[in-house]
Formats: structure tokens, C-alpha cells, sequence
């Protein structure tokens, strides 16, 4: 109406001026609105496979659609992360490295959806991990084994397990291990792990921290990490000063992904976000986390780089350990195995 009506009263050279800027305003206040932003939580040593993914589906995106788009990252240890979020960080997408830092969000105010799982394939975990050791050169310690992280005089580098899921993966796949040794005996898994933990000298919020600590602080005989932070290690700090040793048996880490619905509904950004988490189980998704040296799932990614990826034995916390909410209440929630274990550290 408000164009009609200058249309009319507006006619001559100076009428026609203000239209046509009434215009332009109003077609670049149209394309700043459709400008998206998208915030992506991560954990933290996922930072170089975001640095890569991001401008793939940029340019995947803006190939289909007239928006520009911008994807901003924040990493952490993952249970902060998670914290970060339900504190008011307004993730678009989350994108952890374990189940509960996800489940947590649907727990405290409902921000995903309790179905997450069901909205991606593979559980909505477009790729895993392997919780490895990385040693100095030469293997001076004769680190072959979760059993050689209990003994006296070995010192051992891991993040907490209260603020990393990297951490909490190494307190599991030490309590997998024992289980497995002392045929079920919780008990002796008890004690072996209140030993190995006994041998943590620190103890980082995060995986990045704690690389720092064992490489550039030279702190600890042992770095246990994921099998894609030892490779990048190798390549940033020289492989002439580490060796990676696989266990007998080690824990599968699963990295779950979700929309985080309130934000995204109200930021009207749930379209970009479900295509942004969709893109990482494409074929050029899975292709950019494979050389990130994340093991793929799908099967012709997985089958070019299988040389990447030794064939390992490995349990899950859902096939071994009966699952995350037990694994929760029973180890990590206040009082539970790793507060009464950390109590006498």
C-alpha cells in the first residue's frame, strides 16, 4: 500500500529517487534476512575435521540456495560443551563424542528432540573412534597393554572424565579391559582402575589439553587418546618423537550428532542445520572425515582407507558395559566409581 501511495503522491525525478531507494532498501533488509548462521558445539579435538567440513557444505549449500551461510564452531572438553549449551550458548547443532553430552539436552529443558537418534543413520554417529596410547619414541615404559597403565612408576595423560568425553572413554576402556581379565569381577576392575588413575599426574579438561601436556609440556610416559588426535600429533609435532600402540582390546567411541531444536526453531535455522548434519553422512562428508582419520561409515570410504584404520578388537559401552545410562549413574554420576576413586588420587 505504503508503494502505491508514493507511486501516486511521489511522481516527478525526486519521487521516483525515494522509490527506487525504498526498493533497494527493502531488497537488501530481504537479503540480510536470509542470510544464515549456524553455531556448531563440539568437543574437543574435532576442531581440524570442522575447519575442512565447513566450507564443503558451504559450498554444497549456496550451490542450491540464495543465502549466505556462515558456521561458526566452538570446541571444548564435552560435557562443558554440553553444559555451555543447557547454560544458554545457543547451538544450532551439536555434534559430541558421546551419547550423554547429547541425552543431557534432552533431559534439562527439552532442547533436542528425545528421538535424536532415530534422525540420522547410524544412531545419528556418522563416524567412530578408538581409544589408543601414544608413548615416547622407543617406547621407553614397554607400553603394550592397558595392564602396563596400572604399574608403579608409569605416568599416565588423560583428560578428566567428569568435563571430556575423551577422558571418560580411557576410564571406561580401562574398566572394559579389567572386566574382560578378571571375567566380570567389579571389584578387581575397581582396583585396577583406582591404580591406573593413581598414575595421573594431571588431569585436563579436555583431549586438546591434555595433548598439550604430554607434548609440549613433556609430561607423562603415555597419552591416551583417540586414535585421530595421535595421527594429528604425528603430522603437527613430528613423528620421530612418539609411537602409537594399539591394546589387546579397546573401546569403540561412537560421535553422535543432533539439531538443537529450540535453537534452531526459534533462529529459524533448522533447514540449514539438518542439511549441514546430513552432509557429514554423504559420501563427500565421509570422505573429509576419513583423511581427518575418523573411521568412516560408509562402506566405500571405509574400504579406500582401510589402511588408515587397523583391524582391532573392540567393545561399546552398549554392547559391553550395559549401556550409557547405567555407565552414568554407576561411574560418573556424584558419589559414583569415579568420585570415590578420585577421593583417594
Amino acid at each position: 500500500m505504503f508503494l502505491h501511495h508514493l507511486s501516486q503522491k511521489g511522481k516527478g525525478p525526486r519521487g521516483n529517487l525515494l522509490k527506487g531507494l525504498l526498493v533497494l532498501g527493502l531488497l537488501a533488509s530481504g537479503a540480510a534476512r536470509a542470510d544464515v548462521t549456524l553455531l556448531n558445539v563440539s568437543y574437543d579435538v574435532s576442531r581440524e575435521l570442522y575447519k575442512e567440513i565447513n566450507p564443503a557444505f558451504v559450498a554444497h549449500w549456496e550451490k542450491r540456495y540464495p543465502e549466505k551461510l556462515t558456521i561458526n564452531q566452538s570446541h571444548g572438553g564435552s560435557s562443558k560443551q554440553a553444559g555451555a549449551v543447557i547454560g544458554g550458548l545457543e547451538a544450532d547443532v551439536i555434534t559430541m563424542n558421546q551419547a550423554p553430552d547429547i541425552d543431557i539436552l534432552v533431559e534439562r529443558g527439552g532442547l533436542v528432540a528425545a528421538d535424536w537418534r532415530q534422525k540420522f543413520p547410524h544412531d545419528a554417529a556418522p563416524y567412530t573412534t578408538v581409544s589408543i596410547f601414544l608413548v615416547r619414541k622407543g617406547n621407553p615404559k614397554g607400553i603394550k597393554d592397558w595392564s602396563d597403565l596400572a604399574k608403579p612408576g608409569v605416568s599416565v595423560i588423560v583428560p578428566n572424565p567428569k568435563t571430556s568425553g575423551n577422558g571418560r572413554y580411557t576410564w571406561l576402556g580401562a574398566w572394559g579391559y579389567a572386566l574382560q581379565q578378571y571375567k566380570g569381577d567389579e571389584a578387581k576392575a575397581k582396583e585396577f582402575v583406582g591404580k591406573l588413575f593413581a598414575n595421573v599426574p594431571v588431569l585436563d579438561g579436555g583431549g586438546r589439553g591434555a595433548t598439550t601436556t604430554f607434548t609440549q609440556r613433556g609430561v607423562g610416559d603415555v597419552l591416551v587418546t583417540f586414535e585421530n588426535e595421535a595421527v594429528l600429533i604425528d603430522k603437527e609435532v613430528g613423528g620421530d618423537q612418539f609411537d602409537v600402540v594399539y591394546p589387546s582390546s579397546t573401546i569403540e567411541a561412537a560421535a553422535p550428532v543432533a539439531v538443537v531444536d529450540a535453537v534452531a526453531d526459534k533462529r529459524g535455522t533448522k533447514d540449514a542445520a539438518r542439511a549441514y548434519l546430513n552432509f557429514l553422512f554423504s559420501p563427500e562428508g565421509q570422505e573429509i572425515i576419513a583423511r581427518h582419520n575418523f573411521r568412516p561409515r560408509d562402506p566405500a570410504v571405509q574400504k579406500k582407507y582401510e589402511a588408515r584404520f587397523p583391524l582391532i578388537r573392540t567393545f561399546t559401552v552398549e554392547g559391553a558395559l550395559g549401556g550409557w545410562a547405567k555407565v552414568q549413574k554407576a561411574h560418573f554420576a556424584d558419589g559414583g566409581l569415579y568420585d570415590q576413586i578420585a577421593a583417594k588420587r
